[in-house]
């Protein structure tokens, strides 16, 4: 690389150029008149013009004063997750370092370093080097672009639909993976987003495995909700059909893992989440009222009032025991089907609510049992207590008694007293909505003297006395309100209150609704690290077992955050995959990536992507498992720009001006002397010859 100065000729009229044109067209028709009529000294005519009209036009030797500058390379490397995969980040590192000594011995040449991503974003769905290197090398102009060197594995996700634009110079791969490499992978090819609860949906998947693995089966574990499971085999390369069930509105998290096999590059993508979310087409009520009363018609009209709830009310109007003196053709009640409804019908239900309910010999004791099994295995029930509830008709004296999370006393108060909200309630979902409206409530006229045996109490009434109590049992969840009282704020009786919103949200939270669960785990991603959270009401503290991506287990400990009611905690983002959180209870998924993340889809590396980039930018892809970082060579331009051992890089010669002379050719004096020599010989011959 050479400074210099270079000298060019220019012209600066010493008139105005169209004037000048004028001249010239008026000299070239005076010589063809003077040709036609004699020819004699027409040379020396045609001279003397010439000069005159060089003259005029003034011309000027500009000199610049260049200097050379440098071209830019751009070396790309390759920072996506699949380049953490075997050996890829030291062959990486270790190719690097060979290049950058070998590019310090070329005068010619800058090399601009660029990481892609610029940021370590573990979220991103692709690799995108292009998108960088644009970036990166938007400033330099193409007449100083001496070529580009990618370092990666050749999963490159942003290659340019036309390559003719691409103007770097040639293009070259240097591939950090292995042409042998072994991998297997599971992909969703077909899943709905959306099935309704209670039913099912089907997926479809396939099990990829490269060209050397010649297994003919793979075994498939299928994980969901609680911790239900279930193995099959499967052939890969093939298209399976999996039958899911959809347990509970809300997000529905399914993990489908495909066992691993000797010498794979990565497990992380021998597995991946599926998140269906459940909507409830119409949600099945049983509503059985043990006596009328003035509650009745509340519990109806909060039912019915929703189009999605199909309600099933039967009122106990006439008890066997009970003697009148209307003839029994004239009767037109309807008979209860108790055997439809708690022997062949029960599981249709979502939710079974007892309103102020009695033993009156109407159902069989034994369909109580019916009952506790339903909600064990997943159902709900409500209670809503009355007086009988405290004597020997109370329904607590059945089998319901294994699920009730209260146990009566005895005691009915009769006492004016405000419904509030306990400790456990102001943290409860379901309630701590209410924490500042309790000031406001209408007074009830009875409570229900319990003992609380399960569960959390959310509200207490009179003396502090239990008045709901909120129970998980088995797969099922239980309410029991201690008072038959709640119509009177659906009256305004005192002020009233929140008696819709509070039933509600208490039907939604047996039917487990995700917003209302007050263990819910969570976890929430940022680019960085994984924040943890966890509701709970009674600890400070909590451990989480976390599975990562690769496999590898560890516990986070969870403490008190500012959120009331929640436990937290954050942990690194370092790999991209399925993290699987479990508290013993419940498990949680969160998938770092795209679930279809084209990142973790292709982990193989190839050089089937980048070929077409090298032949038409004029670079090369070639395996550094082969021989390592390759010689450097800058050529000039047009030549071939790879060779067995090297790579190229183009010479563009380019350069800045530091400095500018213009000067004339000929002195003005020296051209007014020339001409007039010029035009006194010319007048002196023609004189002496004629």
């Amino acid at each position: 690389m050479m400074n210099g100065n270079a000298l060019s000729l220019h012209f600066s009229p010493l008139i105005d150029p169209s004037w000048l044109t004028v001249f010239v067209v008026i000299a070239a028709g005076l010589f063809v008149v003077a040709a036609l009529r004699n020819r004699s000294f027409l040379i020396w005519r045609a001279l003397a013009v010439g000069a005159f009209l060089t003259v005029l036009a003034n011309p000027s030797i500009i000199e610049e004063e260049r200097n050379a500058v440098r071209d830019i390379l751009a070396v790309v490397v390759d920072q996506s997750p699949s380049q953490t995969l075997g050996k890829r980040e030291e062959v990486q590192h270790e190719a690097l370092g060979e290049l950058i000594q070998k590019l310090e011995l070329e005068e010619t040449l800058d090399v601009r370093l660029v990481y892609a991503p610029q940021e370590s974003n573990f979220s991103d769905k692709e690799t995108a080097l292009f998108t960088a290197l644009n970036t990166a090398m938007a400033d330099t102009p193409d007449s100083r672009r001496a070529g580009v060197i990618i370092l990666s594995d050749g999963q490159v996700h942003d290659v340019p639909d036309n390559l003719e634009d691409l103007n770097y110079g040639p293009i070259h791969t240097l591939l950090t993976g292995d042409p042998n490499e072994r991998d297997r992978q599971i992909k969703i090819t077909q899943s709905p987003a959306y099935g309704l609860v209670g039913d099912t949906i089907t997926i479809k998947y396939v099990v990829s495995d490269t060209d050397n693995i010649n297994d003919p089966r793979a075994m498939v574990r299928l994980r969901w909700g609680g911790g239900e499971e279930r193995t099959e085999f499967v052939t890969p390369g093939t298209e399976n059909k999996l039958t899911l069930p959809i347990e509970n509105a809300g997000q529905n998290i399914f993990e489908i893992e495909v066992e691993t096999v000797n010498g794979e590059l990565s497990e992380a993508n021998n597995k991946t989440a599926l998140i269906v979310n459940g909507v409830r087409d119409r949600l099945k009520v049983l509503l059985v009222s043990g006596q009328p009363h003035n509650g009745g018609r509340t519990w109806r009209d909060m039912l019915t009032s929703d189009p999605g709830v199909d309600l099933v009310h039967f009122t106990i109007l006439r008890e066997p025991d009970k003697l009148d003196s209307t003839p029994q053709r004239e009767l037109s009640l309807i008979a209860f089907p108790f055997r439809e409804l708690f022997e062949f019908k029960l599981y249709d239900f979502d939710l079974i609510i007892f309103d102020r309910y009695r033993l009156n010999y109407i159902l069989p004791t034994y369909y109580f049992a019916n009952i506790a099994r339903y909600v064990k295995e997943g159902g709900a029930l409500l209670e809503a207590s009355g007086p009988a509830f405290s004597t020997e008709f109370s329904i607590y004296n059945t089998e319901l008694n294994e699920i009730l999370p209260g146990k009566p006393t005895g005691q009915v108060r009769e006492n004016p007293y405000k419904p509030h909200l306990t400790t456990i309630g102001l943290n409860h979902p379901v309630t701590m909505d209410f924490q500042n409206m309790e000031a406001n409530w209408g007074s009830w006229l009875r409570q229900v003297s319990i003992t609380p045996t399960d569960g959390d109490v959310v509200m207490a009434g009179e003396g502090e006395q239990p008045l709901m109590v909120l129970s998980r049992v088995g797969k099922g969840r239980v309410a029991q309100i201690a008072s038959d009282q709640i119509w009177l704020w659906s009256r305004g009786y005192d002020g009233g209150g929140p008696h819709r919103e509070l039933l509600r949200r208490t039907a939604h939270w047996l039917m487990k609704e995700p917003e209302l669960d007050e263990n819910a785990l969570e976890a929430t991603l940022s680019k960085s690290d994984i924040l943890i959270r966890r509701r709970s009401l009674h600890d400070n503290e909590l451990e989480i077992e976390v599975e990562k991506p690769d496999g590898d287990k560890e516990t986070v400990t969870l403490s008190r955050d500012s959120d009331v009611g929640w436990l937290s905690a954050r942990m690194p983002l370092d790999q991209t995959g399925i993290y699987s959180f479990s508290d013993g209870q419940s498990s949680h998924f969160v998938v770092s990536g795209s679930l279809g993340s084209k990142e973790m889809a292709g982990v193989i590396a190839t050089d089937e992507i980048m070929e077409p980039v090298a032949e038409a930018s004029g670079g090369s892809v070639r395996w550094l498992s082969s021989g390592g970082a390759p010689d450097i060579r800058v050529l000039p331009q047009g030549r071939k720009y790879s060779g067995a051992g090297w790579i190229g890089l183009r010479q563009n010669n380019d350069y800045t001006v530091s400095g500018v002379q213009d000067r004339a050719l000929l002195p003005a004096w020296l051209a007014l002397l020339l001409l007039m020599s010029l035009s006194v010989w010319m007048w002196w011959r023609e004189g002496k010859a004629n």
